[in-house]
């Protein structure tokens, strides 16, 4: 088992579900999750904004962190403060422009030179995937595995990892023992018969893994 520092005030949760809109959010909010990211497709300009708006207002209502896929612009006009970017949108963004703004930042990762590219500029986060086969999207990449998430936690050092791809809950425990801070889930609530149901079970599973962590930080500090 990797070991990882103890947790710090507003990291990421363990449980990370990404919704496709504002609606999904609110399905989710009262469930007790903690970070949620939105993730808007293939929308017109006034439809994105009206989103993001949107689910700002659930997630201050419901003190979730909320973190804004891709849209940065927006992002930083709406007043978010968290943003994450894919390798692609990163080369276009004006990362100076998200940090001065006060936003912290994700970034998506597959492969040793999309680390170095998203290291180079000090994200808040690292996410790894495909972890495991995922049927949500055509993969041009294969599941990583654990010993990829232990490979990156040695390489970013304090920043946090978010594990995604094809994760349920057993396979998210396996994930945070391999390094992983956060698990980010879709398909696996998303197409499930009863997704707040299965939200259920992985804020249950959070919670087990948070007292899991603070035990152990409090025999390391023994």
């Amino acid at each position: 088992m990797t070991v990882k520092h103890c947790a710090a005030p507003r990291r990421l949760s363990p449980f990370y579900p990404i919704v496709p809109d504002s609606a999904w959010l609110a399905r989710l909010a009262p469930l007790d999750v903690k970070t949620v990211q939105l993730r808007l497709k293939d929308l017109p300009a006034e439809q994105i904004t009206r989103e993001i708006s949107a689910a700002l207002a659930i997630a201050e209502k419901y003190a979730i962190q909320l973190i804004i896929n891709d849209f940065w612009q927006q992002a930083i006009a709406l007043g978010a403060s968290y943003v994450h970017l894919g390798q692609d949108d990163l080369a276009l963004a004006d990362v100076a422009a998200i940090k001065a703004a006060g936003l912290r930042l994700g970034l998506s990762t597959h492969s040793e030179a999309e680390l170095a590219t998203a290291m180079a500029v000090n994200p808040d986060y690292i996410a790894l995937g495909p972890v495991f086969e995922t049927k949500l999207k055509a993969m041009p990449w294969a599941p990583q595995g654990l010993e990829r998430i232990r490979s990156w936690r040695e390489k970013i050092g304090q920043t946090q990892l978010v594990a995604i791809g094809g994760l349920t809950p057993e396979r998210a425990t396996a994930a945070r023992d391999a390094g992983a801070d956060s698990c980010a889930v879709i398909t696996d609530f998303l197409t499930h018969a009863d997704p707040e149901s299965r939200v259920r079970d992985w804020v249950a599973w959070e919670t087990l893994a948070e007292t899991r962590e603070s035990e152990n930080c409090r025999i390391r500090q023994l």
